[in-house]
């Protein structure tokens, strides 16, 4: 009985195995995933790291900037401002100082003909010293809120020197991480790729986390909302070639849904890329790298190049020598 239970749970697990892991493609499939190889976990991880804090670093910076140059415009309309307040206020001590002030306002008072008089009297110099507090006051607030500005400005470039420190450290994090390759590399860049939509950002403008939730529109597996976005941006600006994201295992973020994998053949995964299929790959590679800072790119991988946002491009010798670990057919993208 004992045995019985035991085949029963065995072939019930199998099952289980069978049905969560997707179906193993046929021999020279060209849709099959391509074999990224594991040699590169570390660096994987390392680069997931040094970039995740730089792009964050960064897109803080960005925000810290934009909020400096807010209030040095605000401190220049101050400014503009306080310039005619500060000389009405001279104006008022000035005469204050010349008639004697509230003694002048009295003898004003007393020397009156008649009650009707009296009482016109009584207004204008109410009115005079309601104009006066309302000046003297706005000069106050005036100034207090020019020095707050001047202070939130300090602020800020304190918190930009902060962000350009973990900067520095994460791009040595990433040179760390690709010494293992040839050093830097020519890279693949063009003017002239079309602009992406931003995905969205938290308020501060840094990325906020996301979790793989979204159905991959390639597998049955799951990516995350800016993976999505990234690959129909992608599509928008007409790379509609195949490609394919989630993995279940695996380097790389395939397995968070953070990657996909953009053949560069129309039909699928194949040989090394030549002729229009490299053109189209080195296209889409430059679209990507452009649309960095929009997209929240983590990394990108084509034909033996790495580019980080940290790092630039690199020589990729992280290869097994095929197309697929060496990305000639194929490119990579890592979203945070």
């Amino acid at each position: 009985m004992r045995r019985r239970a035991l085949t029963l749970v065995t072939a019930v697990l199998v099952l289980i195995g069978a049905w969560a892991m997707p179906a193993a493609a046929a021999p020279g499939d060209p849709t099959a995933p391509p074999d990224e190889g594991a040699a590169n976990l570390t660096l994987g991880d390392k680069l997931d790291a040094a970039n995740t804090e730089w792009l964050q670093a960064q897109a803080t910076l960005d925000a810290s900037k934009k909020r400096q140059a807010e209030l040095v415009q605000q401190m220049e309309e101050m400014q503009r401002e306080l310039e005619p307040v500060r000389a009405s206020v001279n104006v008022i001590a000035a005469a204050a100082y010349r008639t004697g002030g509230k003694v002048r306002m009295s003898a004003a008072l007393v020397d009156t003909a008649s009650p009707e008089q009296f009482m016109d009297r009584v207004l204008l110099v109410n009115e005079i010293a309601m104009y006066n507090d309302r000046v003297i006051g706005r000069l106050t607030k005036l100034e207090a809120d020019l020095a707050a500005a001047k202070k939130a400005i300090d602020d800020e470039v304190a918190k930009q020197q902060a962000q350009a420190d973990i900067q520095a450290k994460k791009k040595v994090d990433a040179e760390a991480a690709l010494a293992k390759m040839r050093g830097k590399a020519d890279g693949y860049v063009s003017v002239n790729s079309p602009l992406a939509n931003p995905a969205p950002r938290n308020a501060d403008g840094t990325w906020p986390k996301e979790n793989c939730i979204i159905d991959d529109p390639t597998t049955s597996g799951c990516i995350t909302p800016r993976m999505l976005h990234a690959a129909q941006e992608a599509r928008k600006a007409g790379f509609t070639h195949f490609y394919s994201c989630f993995r279940p295992s695996g380097p790389y973020e395939h397995p968070k849904g953070r990657a996909c994998d953009f053949a560069a053949a129309s039909d699928g995964f194949g040989g090394i890329a030549s002729g229009n299929d490299k053109t189209y790959g080195t296209n889409l590679a430059a679209f990507f790298v452009k649309n960095a800072s929009s997209l929240g790119v983590l990394y990108v991988i084509w034909f033996r190049q790495v580019w980080t946002p940290a790092a630039g491009w690199h020589a990729y010798s992280g290869g097994n020598g095929d197309p697929s670990s060496d990305h000639t057919n194929h490119v990579h993208l890592s979203v945070l």
